[in-house]
């Protein structure tokens, strides 16, 4: 797999929370350290996603926000 973007998190898929439409998956990069992804229930199956699997966090972004409390 090559790809352009920079942040390629590799990881093991910890939590699939699937909807009708969007699912949440939960990727361990690290111990304790989650990236949390919504995609399509679509490709949820087609990339035959599972609790357990090692999976990529691939982060592409214009732009960070950054934020502190007040």
């Amino acid at each position: 797999m090559k790809l352009s973007a920079r942040n390629q998190l590799k990881g093991i898929i910890r939590e699939i929370k699937e909807g009708e439409i969007n699912s949440e998956v939960n990727i361990e990069i690290a111990p304790g350290v989650w990236v949390c992804a919504q995609i399509s229930t679509a490709s949820v199956h087609r990339l035959e996603l599972a609790v357990g699997k090692e999976a990529y966090a691939v982060i592409k972004t214009d732009s960070v926000m950054v934020g502190v409390d007040d």
